[in-house]
């Protein structure tokens, strides 16, 4: 017999499924979601229904938007001659948080994990190396991966694909630490490994 009813069971389980979010935590937020105004309740209920509905991928960039291309692209005050390249759109926040970057983006979804079963071809390289073709402003690109692994060879992979083109291939600085991610560092850490990028 089953003392927890069906809907509360169902709600722990899917919370359980998100990251960093364990059996424990997972009743902990249901039963607040219990408690909680009916009306909290129905928002997060909407917010998540209209994460998928709502929430699309740039078709220039592919960072999330709303609106298609995104706010970055489409902002002429931007300088579209330096795209840095990011694994994730976490990434690309962590960066917009320096204020100090004003060029444009161009996210990977992923690094080259084969352990994963994740190739090149699973990333939007190919999609990066095109938009270098077509666009006869770039003259940078700073490859952002995170300096561990994976990250290092998703860069030297970019950077053998990207070798004839006439752009100027840097990497982001070493003040990164080995094996972290840029969705953590802070704002001087990043902003100092922008600042003091190497060319591949």
């Amino acid at each position: 017999m089953q003392l927890t009813p069906a809907p509360i069971a169902r709600l722990i389980d899917e919370l359980s499924r998100l990251p960093g979010i364990g059996p424990k935590t997972a009743s902990r937020l249901t039963f607040y979601l219990l408690r909680s105004p009916v009306e909290q309740a129905a928002a997060l209920a909407k917010a998540i229904g209209q994460l998928h509905a709502e929430v699309t991928m740039c078709s220039k960039c592919f960072n999330i938007t709303e609106v298609e291309p995104c706010l970055v692209c489409r902002n002429e005050n931007r300088d579209h001659s330096i795209i840095c390249v990011v694994e994730e759109p976490l990434d690309v926040m962590a960066i917009e948080r320096t204020r100090d970057y004003q060029g444009v983006y161009h996210v990977l979804h992923g690094v080259i994990a084969p352990a994963e079963g994740v190739g090149p071809e699973d990333l939007k390289i190919a999609e990066l190396v095109q938009r270098i073709q077509q666009d006869s402003r770039v003259r940078e690109v700073i490859v952002a991966t995170n300096p561990n692994l994976e990250g290092e060879a998703t860069a030297m992979y970019m950077a053998r694909q990207l070798q004839n083109a006439k752009v100027k291939i840097t990497r982001l600085a070493r003040g990164l630490p080995v094996g972290g991610d840029l969705e953590y560092a802070d704002e001087i850490t990043l902003s100092r490994a922008l600042s003091g990028r190497s060319e591949i």
